[in-house]
């Protein structure tokens, strides 16, 4: 674990990176916090959603700002709205869905190291906004699978309808 500092990451300052139609602008990673957590606002729009799938490594938690998510974990459904938070602790299935036509949450996963899959497989944010919906620029999804796995995490299934 390296030294730790106090730093400042000020609303329109952190790494922001374009992922599968996404904007996840990172606030803290696990290089400013000694390993111990990374921190991302996320916001995306309707639909956007991740596969069910699994962390060995770390937890998870959302915590909505504005919009609706559907959020599942180890069986169970949530629906959180604005205020609320869920977690996903690592080795618990999980998935979640954009169910508004805009949100915008907190990510926090502790330890740190997998925020770096984000940054492999997304791209530089050439502006602090969603990206289009566009799919001819995401990236092979084999790939991603290893990818994911080279951090700890397993794809089980296909999004939620």
């Amino acid at each position: 674990m390296s030294e730790t500092k106090p730093f400042l990451c000020a609303p329109q300052e952190g790494k922001a990176i374009w992922h599968f139609g996404s904007l996840v602008v990172f606030k803290a990673t696990g290089e400013d916090t000694g390993g111990q957590y990374w921190l991302a606002e996320l916001s995306c729009r309707r639909g956007y959603g991740s596969p069910v799938h699994v962390h060995t490594r770390e937890d998870e938690l959302f915590h909505i700002l504005e919009g609706e998510m559907s959020i599942e974990v180890g069986g169970e459904l949530y629906h959180a709205k604005p205020g609320a938070s869920v977690f996903l602790p690592r080795d618990v299935p999980h998935s979640y869905k954009a169910e508004s036509d805009s949100v915008k949450a907190l990510v926090l996963g502790t330890p740190a190291g997998y925020e770096n899959w984000f940054v492999e497989t997304g791209t530089p944010a050439e502006r602090p906004e969603i990206p289009a919906f566009d799919p001819s620029t995401f990236p092979d999804f084999g790939a991603v699978m290893a990818s994911t796995e080279k951090y700890g995490g397993k794809v089980l299934g296909p999004p939620r309808d």
